[in-house]
């Protein structure tokens, strides 16, 4: 399986679970790790995964995916390899949400609800970055244009001005996992569709929404949703339209000069 495709997996670990009995929020403590991921951030607030954000094995990830999720459990062991690369350790077989947070290994510039490292602070939501994506957020529901426009204005903003902005290919695959991730986690999945209310909500309390009605989905979350979701939002991520009117080559050239 190609690596962009793993990154995806992992960007949409940004998504879903359900405050279940045992898994009440708590919020965090002074001594809990937490990282730039809202949804893993969430987790752990749950007790999906341990709440002190430290020794997240692959069967803890596999089981907090599992049923937090509702991934099948291919699906979510991929997740876990993904972010053991954080773990600068050798031959680690755990990783912690600290881990996360250094720069440019999972973590990048641009995200939709933090600062870029450069700023400072790489993992704490921030209001004002969250109000420069949720700008383009302009109806009660979501649709994939809308969730795109503000992933590629949080890109320009961060390029204009962050002088270090890094945002390779690589981020981009990563990125487009977390920009369909709230659809993955609230919204429909064919419709490729989400209530703003509930992705509002999420990102600001990194709370699972369920007093505002929502539910985990009954159905398990496979790779094909993603694949399918990635390439709707990659789609949309483009500032080229498709329909053209038929223009020669040497009209082009000679248009160059005007």
């Amino acid at each position: 399986m190609k690596l962009t495709t793993l990154q995806v997996v992992l960007g949409v670990t940004l998504a879903a679970a359900e405050a279940q009995c045992g898994h009440q929020w708590t919020a965090p403590g002074p001594d809990d790790f937490r990282g730039p991921c809202p949804m893993l951030n969430t987790l752990a607030n749950h007790g999906f995964l341990p709440h002190n954000g430290r020794n997240i094995t692959k069967d803890i990830t596999v089981n907090a995916l599992s049923s937090a999720l509702h991934f099948n459990k291919t699906l979510a062991a991929l997740m876990f390899e993904m972010a053991l690369i954080a773990n600068p350790a050798p031959n680690a077989t755990f990783f912690t949400l600290d881990n996360l947070n250094v720069h440019n290994v999972l973590e990048h510039d641009a995200s939709l609800s933090r600062s870029d490292a450069f700023f400072g602070n790489n993992h704490v939501f921030n209001e004002t970055i969250f109000d420069e994506t949720r700008v383009y957020w302009t109806g009660p529901v979501l649709d994939a244009n809308m969730l795109a426009n503000g992933k590629v204005a949080r890109q320009l903003n961060s390029k204009a001005f962050n002088p270090k902005y890094t945002f390779t290919s690589t981020m981009e695959q990563f990125s487009l996992g977390e920009v369909i991730a709230p659809i993955v986690a609230f919204g429909d999945l064919e419709a490729a569709t989400v209530n703003r209310t509930l992705v509002e909500y999420f990102f600001r309390n990194e709370r699972l929404p369920t007093e505002l009605g929502w539910s985990i989905r009954p159905g398990v979350v496979s790779l094909d949703n993603i694949s399918k979701l990635t390439g709707i939002m990659g789609n949309a991520t483009s500032l080229i339209t498709t329909a053209q009117p038929v223009v020669s080559t040497r009209d082009l050239h000679a248009g160059s000069f005007f």
